[in-house]
């Protein structure tokens, strides 16, 4: 007869089996291990490699008290792909692109990268004990920890230079399986068998003439940057709060003597922080009135740190055109106020560009011209009629007439302001308002469609003396060209040069002459679409110097804010 234990009998031994298995799965990472033939060394960094990686798969990528691997995931699968060998060195002495790797991160400033991203302090201060200490030479827990983090930080460089910091986590490569071969495993292969570090880094970073152009200037900047972190002024405070303006003020005096423009901790009166204000601005040869202004504080807050940050912002901005840009396309720089016709890796056109206010920000948008209008109409966009019309028609139904406007119900019928009570419309209004096509048209003489959600587009504007100011976020989001001739002429030429034997064009640059000499309203297709890009660079290569403009839509500060905090 055999007896069934009850299963309540087993739970203990149970338990205490798990608990031993747990134990030994989450093993802290030897300290030391010292292994004295060189010829031997390989096999224990071997298992010490694979023990690494099983603790930090247990402990959220943390590889010991100190290491923390980013692509944890990726070291895994590469490693056993490779039996867990140890890939930057052999027998006590290390492969040449070992040495390549570490130089490249004390210099990746470069390339608009920060060292410490990439464990530099760590490999740094591991490596020079591996070469200048025998016996920690012999310590293969120390060669187990500099692979691992010689490998991180090579796979880290590589996204980074890919891919950019800026998209969300969810987009981040180290997190899709689907990278790894082609990418992150083929770009270490690559390496391994002996092909160049700056060849496979360079491979991989964009190849546009603007991203090239930022990293030319880099270099000299990063030989006269200032690096000392000054106190960030914030601005504008209360004016009616008398706290918070004494606390502006102490914190641009504290701003102030890290320039060594005053002492610190010292009292002033409204004439002496006058007399400072001047000094600053004659250091900086700006208008010298002593004021206290946004452009001031803008001045001050913009130190070299600033700009590095903006110039590592702008080129992963780059990053996120495509892999290959068309042979011709549009390129709008929103900070820049300008607009690029690139044909052939050559700029074919450049306009000054007029674009949305702070406010009313003109949206970053990937598309393509698809149709031109000669002398349109302009449908006034329902956010500005809630915003700026519906408050005016309260006050005065003639409000539109003197703007030159029209009213229409839904069917396409004349209305007559007068007759609508607008005091009964809070959010909008059930009809369209309109101003017909003419000199005085909004839009000017031409209008460039591309398909939007934004309801946004390039046009001629009937305020071209704007494009003389040299801060131009003016418009309620639309971007006002200043060659809009020009423009069309090279769209109308681009689409006659790929005229196919049998096809027509309905038009060309003459009927375009023609139409605009003559006030003619026409709707031409464009069949060979010409790609749109609308992005936003904060500063760009110039001669091998670097310009800077203002952050009109603050898009630099929020990135820093959110990618670059501890920067």
């Amino acid at each position: 007869m055999h007896h069934h234990k009850n299963p309540v009998y087993y739970l203990p031994i149970l338990i205490l089996l798990l608990l031993i298995a747990c134990n030994e799965a989450a093993v802290k990472p030897k300290e030391k291990q010292l292994v004295e033939d060189p010829e031997s060394i390989d096999a224990v960094i071997q298992k010490n490699i694979k023990e690494q990686l099983s603790f930090a798969t247990e402990h959220a990528g943390k590889a010991g008290d100190s290491i923390q691997l980013e692509f944890l995931e990726m070291l895994k699968t590469y490693y056993e792909a490779n039996e867990n060998n140890p890939l930057w060195s052999s027998m006590e002495k290390w492969k040449p692109y070992a040495s390549s790797l570490l130089n490249y991160i004390n210099n990746s400033a470069e390339d608009g990268l920060f060292k410490e991203d990439y464990h530099y302090s760590m490999i740094n201060s591991l490596k020079r004990s591996l070469d200048e200490d025998s016996v920690k030479r012999m310590d293969a827990v120390l060669w187990t920890k500099t692979d691992l983090l010689f490998t991180d930080a090579f796979m880290h460089i590589l996204q980074d230079l890919k891919q950019g910091r800026l998209q969300p986590d969810s987009l981040d490569w180290r997190n899709d399986p689907s990278k790894y071969q082609y990418f992150f495993a083929e770009n270490l292969d690559k390496l391994r068998k002996g092909e160049s570090l700056d060849t496979i880094l360079k491979y991989v970073q964009p190849t546009i003439k603007g991203y090239w152009s930022l990293k030319s200037g880099v270099k000299n900047f990063l030989d006269s940057m200032d690096t000392k972190k000054y106190t960030y002024v914030k601005y504008p405070y209360k004016t009616t709060d008398p706290k918070d303006s004494i606390a502006f003020v102490n914190q641009l005096l504290v701003r102030f003597s890290e320039s060594s423009l005053t002492e610190k901790n010292i009292t002033v009166d409204s004439l002496q922080l006058a007399g400072i204000i001047k000094k600053y601005q004659q250091r900086k040869k700006i208008n010298a009135d002593g004021k206290i202004s946004a452009s001031l504080i803008k001045q001050l807050n913009m130190t070299d740190v600033e700009k590095y940050n903006r110039i590592a912002i702008t080129l992963d901005r780059y990053k996120q055109l495509p892999d290959k840009m068309p042979e011709k396309y549009i390129l709008v720089n929103l900070p820049g106020f300008y607009l690029q016709v690139w044909d052939a890796d050559t700029v074919a056109l450049t306009s000054k560009v007029i674009c949305g206010k702070p406010a009313t920000s003109t949206p970053f948008i990937t598309n393509a011209i698809s149709d031109m209008v000669i002398f349109p109409t302009w449908t006034v966009p329902s956010s500005i009629i809630k915003k700026e019309m519906l408050p005016g028609l309260k006050k005065n139904a003639g409000y539109l007439a003197r703007k030159g406007l029209r009213l229409y119900n839904n069917k396409g019928e004349l209305v007559d302001p007068y007759s609508v009570n607008w005091a009964k419309y809070t959010k909008g209004i059930p009809y369209k308002i309109q101003q017909g096509s003419g000199d005085d048209n909004a839009l000017g003489v031409i209008k460039f469609n591309f398909n939007n959600p934004f309801d946004v587009y390039l046009h001629d504007t009937n305020q071209r003396y704007l494009f003389k100011n040299s801060m131009r976020a003016l418009s309620h989001g639309c971007v006002r060209v200043q060659e809009w001739e020009k423009l069309a002429f090279y769209i109308a030429r681009n689409d006659s040069m790929q005229l196919a034997p049998k096809d027509t064009l309905r038009y060309n640059t003459d009927s375009i002459s023609n139409w605009i000499a003559n006030k003619e309203k026409h709707r031409v297709e464009v069949k060979h679409k010409i790609p749109l890009f609308i992005r936003y660079f904060g500063c760009e290569g110039v001669n091998g110097s670097i310009r800077f403009y203002d952050d009109i839509y603050d898009e630099d500060k929020k990135a820093k804010e959110k990618f670059f905090a501890f920067k």
